[in-house]
């Protein structure tokens, strides 16, 4: 079990957390089925987390023309709806970030307006990290529109993890 931490000042940012051992697949066509939010579900269950190997999240830049240089596809379903001027783009952003059930991080809140990097129903996960820690570090990246992921990145170098108290 694993609760992760703000780098900046040292506060739980989670309850204790088991490790999954991949990223699950997740699926755009399994929306909330009652309709109410019209999200997908998160891709991680609640109480687990999982490292994600890739580049995610911001910044963003435009695609090496180079067929040996073009970066993988994201997986169906975790795919970043990309606001209209950086249509093409793929994240340049941190590898290894640490993917939670968004209700796993209670403490954390709106680091402010996402602006052009919220859709519809939610962020879309472009903006760069925009959830606060109590003290005022951002820590982490929400993906919560309905065109993509529902799942909460914590950036693996504003966070850390450790064994339970």
């Amino acid at each position: 079990m694993t609760v992760f931490h703000c780098a900046k000042c040292g506060t739980e940012l989670t309850p204790d957390l088991r490790e999954l051992p991949a990223v699950p697949d997740a699926c755009v066509r399994d929306r909330d089925r009652d309709r109410t939010t019209g999200l997908a579900p998160s891709t991680v269950p609640r109480g687990t987390y999982a490292i994600d190997p890739d580049p995610w999240g911001a910044p963003f830049v435009r695609p090496d023309p180079r067929p040996d240089r073009r970066p993988a596809t994201p997986p169906t379903g975790r795919a970043l709806l990309m606001p209209p001027h950086m249509t093409g783009m793929v994240s340049a952003g941190p590898r290894n970030s640490v993917i939670v059930h968004p209700q796993d991080a209670p403490a954390l809140r709106p680091a402010d307006s996402p602006g052009v990097h919220h859709g519809c129903c939610g962020p879309l996960g472009t903006g760069g990290p925009d959830m606060a820690c109590p003290c005022g570090a951002r820590v982490a990246t929400l993906a919560a529109d309905c065109m993509g992921p529902h799942e909460l990145h914590l950036h693996p170098l504003r966070t850390y993890p450790a064994a339970p108290a």
